[in-house]
Parts: structure tokens; C-alpha cells; sequence
């Protein structure tokens, strides 16, 4: 079935090539498309294109493929373009001519649109509380072992002292602005476009205030034409909170790896979390912390994927908007799996309490040294100079006293401020609303 069938067949060449991976990448779309169209005719009835005594068959039909969804039973059948045309060739097969008159009023234009925009909403929540979890491990577990030395180093060189409450801390706080590129994604998702139809809007009455209040939407896309005009950019901004999301991870995974290794020696993790090599007894490889690199490398390239896609399209609706789904879709998966093995793992981490120990690491105190001369009222330079000098000599004596007390260094982590910071990003989200809606639709 396709919704723009005019009586002839198409050629199979020209249909598989168009049709491409849109079965696989709608069946994510599914429910999305169920509860749009219920909105949708709960205000064609408002307007009188339906009966009331239509729209109860026609929900409840609606309600049924919902929950077929949810159970896993729902497929887009051969020969069906899409999940629009799979979900209207049920209503009809059911229904009758009741069916066929859901589309009235719509396009698949905007129907896709309002699809992927309740689709990103609910993926957008479960990132944001995927990152809440991973927050909180960080949290907790630079509180545990704020107090345990770990070598800092700039350009590969030893350099000052760190601490692992530092080091998990700062994942902690970077996955705060990895939340908020995910609430400016929210609020720009967060806008109905329904109503738009092909992108010039409907000479039919519509009431597109209907709808978005129906569907949860924080406001709508008031001009058709713009409705149209934001897909591929509210995909590119939440490309952008993924690659985002995927830069915390990657330079994570990126510390792990080094620090695991023999040369450092600063943390390792259970046997049965590794993989081992098949000629070399002795390995213990990170390999999901290397998969979780290269997983969140290749997000890197998303936002400029999608901008390719869609950088030189003129106003209105193009097919290239098609492939946007076969990049952002498989992404949002990918990241998902690694937000939630990185928080596994990290849960079972062990860290070596001894890390400074070894003479090796005598040099990153010398800072330390060179500011308790200032203290005591030498001029920096001079204090720098005497140092150094001493260091080259070979006479320096590293000192691992410290004494660090200014917000964010090593004995004053902010956690707490911290966990404000946090607190306040999440403020922005309103769920509840989302849920809410889409609770009065399923009935």
C-alpha cells in the first residue's frame, strides 16, 4: 500500500531504491505515528470531518495497534511503503471507509515530522536520565576517593598532582553541559508541527492548537513552511548534544585506556569485565572501553553528516530528508549502549590507592614547593628560578604535602555545587507533561 497510490505499479527497482531502510528505521517511529494520528482525528472530529461515532472505532482500533507495538507484534508488511501507510492499511482492513479517512488534512510531510518529533522528545528523556545515572556513579565516586593522589599531566609530560575525586569529578561535571545541548535539542523538538501538511498548510479548518495541547507540545511551529524547513536542523541540533554526550565519553574512555595500561598502572577492573588475548597469557584488554571510544569517535561525524545532507536544500520538502533518519537513529542506539556499559563498568572499578608513590612521579611536586616559597615571600620568578635550578642540579626533594583549597581543586571538589549545577539543568525538562499526554491518548 502506499498512501499516494494513483493505480499503476511502480517499477520494484525505482520502489526499493526510494523505499530504502525506511521499513527498519520506522518501525521506531511506530508508536509515535499511532499517537499522532489519534490527535489528529480526535480534532477532525472537533472540525466535522468525522463522526464522533467514528472517531470512538477509530481510536480504539488505534489504542489495539498501540499496544501491538509495545508487545513487539507490530511489522511493516512487504509491498507497504512506510509505517504511515502500514498503520492506515490496518485502520482500513478493520474499519473500513473509516479508515480511509484519517489522512484527510495531513501529509506524510507532516506526519513524519510529528513523528520524529515525539520520537527525539522520548530519546532525549531517556539520554537525560541515562546521563542522571552516570552522574550519580561519578558523583559517589569522586566523594570515595577524593583524597587518593593520581598524576596530572599536560602534553604527555608529568606534571601536577591530581587526585581521582578530581578525575571523576570532572566527568561529572562535563555531562552538566552535555545537558544542556540536550534541553536546547528538547525545546526545539518540543514544537508541533502538525498541520503543515506538504509545508503550505491546509485549506481544511484545521485546529492546530488542538493538537499540539493533545500531543503534550510546549508550543507549535506556527509557519508551514518553517514546520517543513526544521527537519534535518532539530536533527543536526541533537547531533549535536550526542556528539556532545559522546566527547565526555570518548575522552573517558580515552583515560581509561592509558591509565590501565602497564606503563601507568593507576586503575584496572575485574577479570571477567576484560578480554584477554589469544597468544598472550598475561593480557587483560579494555576493550568495551575501546569500543566506546571508537563508538563515540564515530558520533563526531554526525552533526556534519546531517549538515551535508542538508545544507543545500532550498525551502520545502526534499526526499535527501529521508536519509537523515538512517543516521540519527542508529546514533541515538549506539550511545545509549555505551552511556550504559560506560556506567557498568565504572561501577566496578578499581583504583590503585599507591599511584604517586614511585620516584617517577617526584617532579609534579615541585609547583607545590614553588608556591610555599611565594607563601612565605619570595617573588614568584625568584621562587621558580630556585627551584628549577635545584631540579637541575639533582637536588630537589619532592614534598607530597599538599595544600589546595580554592573552589574545584583537590581539597575542595564542590560535589555538592556541582550537583546544583545538575539540578538546575534537569529543572528544564518538563516529563511530566510529555507523559501525561500521551496517557490520554492510549486511554
Amino acid at each position: 500500500m502506499k498512501l499516494w497510490d494513483k493505480g499503476y505499479q511502480i517499477e520494484s527497482a525505482i520502489e526499493n531504491f526510494t523505499v530504502g531502510k525506511d521499513r527498519e528505521m520506522d518501525i521506531f517511529l511506530a508508536p509515535w505515528d499511532v499517537l499522532g494520528t489519534i490527535a489528529h482525528i480526535t480534532m477532525l472530529t472537533e472540525i466535522g470531518l468525522l463522526e464522533e461515532d467514528e472517531l470512538i472505532v477509530l481510536r480504539a482500533e488505534l489504542q489495539a495497534i498501540y499496544r501491538e507495538i509495545q508487545n513487539s507484534n507490530f511489522t511493516i508488511e512487504a509491498g507497504t511503503e512506510d509505517v504511515h501507510s502500514q498503520v492506515e492499511l490496518m485502520l482500513t482492513r478493520k474499519l473500513g471507509e473509516a479508515g480511509k479517512k484519517v489522512h484527510a488534512g495531513r501529509s506524510r510531510n507532516d506526519q513524519v515530522l510529528v513523528d520524529l518529533k515525539l520520537f527525539f522528545l522520548s530519546e532525549i528523556e531517556v539520554l537525560v536520565n541515562l546521563a542522571r545515572k552516570l552522574f550519580a556513579t561519578l558523583q559517589g565516586l569522586s566523594e570515595t576517593y577524593k583524597d587518593k593522589l593520581l598524576p596530572g599531566y599536560t602534553h604527555f609530560q608529568v606534571a601536577m598532582p591530581s587526585s581521582f575525586g578530581l578525575w571523576f569529578g570532572a566527568y561529572a561535571e562535563s555531562l552538566v553541559d552535555d545537558v544542556h545541548f540536550l534541553l536546547a535539542a528538547w525545546k526545539v523538538a518540543n514544537q508541533n508541527p502538525l498541520g503543515s501538511a506538504a509545508g503550505y498548510g491546509s485549506s481544511f479548518p484545521l485546529n492546530r492548537t488542538l493538537t499540539t495541547a493533545l500531543l503534550g507540545f510546549d508550543t507549535m511551529s506556527y509557519n508551514v513552511v518553517y514546520a517543513q524547513m526544521g527537519r534535518g536542523k532539530t536533527e543536526k541540533l541533537l547531533a549535536f548534544a550526542l556528539s556532545s554526550l559522546g566527547t565526555t565519553l570518548n575522552k573517558m574512555a580515552a583515560d581509561v585506556c592509558l591509565y590501565m595500561s602497564q606503563n601507568f598502572g593507576f586503575l584496572t577492573f575485574p577479570k571477567e569485565l576484560t578480554t584477554g588475548s589469544s597468544i598472550m597469557p598475561h593480557k587483560k584488554n579494555p576493550d568495551v572501553w575501546e569500543l566506546i571510544r571508537a563508538k563515540t569517535n564515530r558520533l563526531q561525524s554526525l552533526p556534519g553528516e546531517i549538515s551535508m545532507i542538508t545544507t543545500n536544500l532550498p525551502s520545502g520538502y526534499h526526499r535527501d530528508l529521508q536519509l537523515v533518519k538512517e543516521t540519527i537513529i542508529p546514533a541515538l542506539e549506539d550511545l545509549k549502549s555505551c552511556i550504559n556499559i560506560a556506567d557498568y563498568m565504572l561501577g566496578k572499578i578499581i583504583i590503585n590507592s599507591m599511584a604517586t608513590e614511585g620516584e617517577q612521579y617526584d617532579y609534579m611536586f615541585s609547583v607545590e614547593t614553588v608556591n610555599r616559597l611565594v607563601m612565605e615571600g619570595l617573588p614568584f620568578r625568584e621562587a621558580y628560578k630556585q627551584v628549577g635550578e635545584a631540579i637541575a642540579r639533582g637536588a630537589y626533594q619532592a614534598d607530597r604535602n599538599l595544600s589546595h583549597t580554592h573552589e574545584g581543586s583537590i581539597g575542595n571538589l564542590c560535589t555538592e555545587e556541582i550537583g546544583k549545577k545538575m539540578d538546575r539543568a534537569l529543572s528544564g525538562f518538563d516529563f511530566d507533561k510529555f507523559h501525561q499526554a500521551i496517557e490520554r491518548l492510549i486511554g
